[in-house]
């Protein structure tokens, strides 16, 4: 089994910043693609970002040039940047993973995702 912890969150104004932490435990090994999701009240729930074992990355328009993923694999721990924060950025935020395939390393996959953590709440004022 995998579990995953959120970290990080917290309220912010806009224009601010944050970095979000996610650690990894049991299972890990071959864990293929990591990311982050997003869900504000009322809302469905969007994909943000994710990175596949090597690298790779992929971003939501919304969040491209802002944000930025990374991973450190021999901590077992994913990464969420954030930069210039908006209002609109107001969500839970959740940690997934999977060792589904680097072909489905995407928010548009979240059927994929399999493991997921609690989330961490960031709230973006104006």
């Amino acid at each position: 089994q995998v579990q995953l912890v959120e970290s990080g969150g917290g309220s912010v104004q806009a224009g601010g910043s944050l970095r979000l932490s996610c650690a990894a435990s049991g299972a890990t090994y071959s864990m293929q693609c990591m990311g982050w999701f997003r869900q504000a009240p009322g809302m469905e729930r969007e994909g943000v970002a994710a990175i596949t074992n090597d690298g790779s990355t992929n971003y939501a328009d919304s969040v491209k040039g802002r944000f930025s993923i990374s991973r450190d694999n021999a901590k077992n721990t994913l990464y969420l940047q954030m930069n210039s924060l908006k209002p609109e950025d107001t969500a839970l935020y959740y940690c997934a993973a999977h060792r589904l395939g680097r072909k489905f390393c995407s928010g548009g996959y979240s059927a994929f995702f399999v493991y997921w953590g609690q989330g961490t709440q960031v709230t973006v004022s104006s």
